[in-house]
């Protein structure tokens, strides 16, 4: 896998969101709305089950913003297996840490990523 870029170091704030943006005729959806009422959608596009383009769409803070961005960086060229693997943690992880009072924006990108394969399981 590519070197993943931190928050950290302010590197993934400061560059526009790959995957920011609603998606045409997705393979799955869905929306979920945060404790601090941030809402994120996730998109995913899959193809013989893996996981080929992942995109989200919020009006929340940076925060929720440089979760969604992670999450669907970890998403892309998994298996729908290997993505329901991603944690909260491991985003957090990969950001370089945020500050204590935004950390469920990490639990919000992964519970959309979460709604968004049950969506995609539980089609015919």
């Amino acid at each position: 896998m590519e070197s993943v870029p931190k928050y950290g170091d302010g590197s993934i704030a400061e560059k526009k969101t790959v995957h920011f943006g609603r998606m045409n005729a997705p393979t799955a959806c869905s929306i979920v709305k945060g404790p601090c009422g941030d809402e994120m959608e996730f998109y995913l596009s899959v193809g013989e089950g893996r996981i080929e383009r992942a995109s989200f769409y919020t009006e929340g803070c940076t925060s929720t913003m440089v979760c969604g961005e992670m999450t669907a960086i970890l998403t892309e060229g998994r298996t729908v297996e290997e993505a329901m693997g991603i944690s909260p943690a491991k985003v957090l992880n990969e950001l370089g840490g945020l500050e204590k009072e935004y950390r469920h924006c990490c639990i919000l990108s992964v519970s959309a990523l979460l709604r968004a394969i049950a969506d995609y399981l539980l089609k015919p």
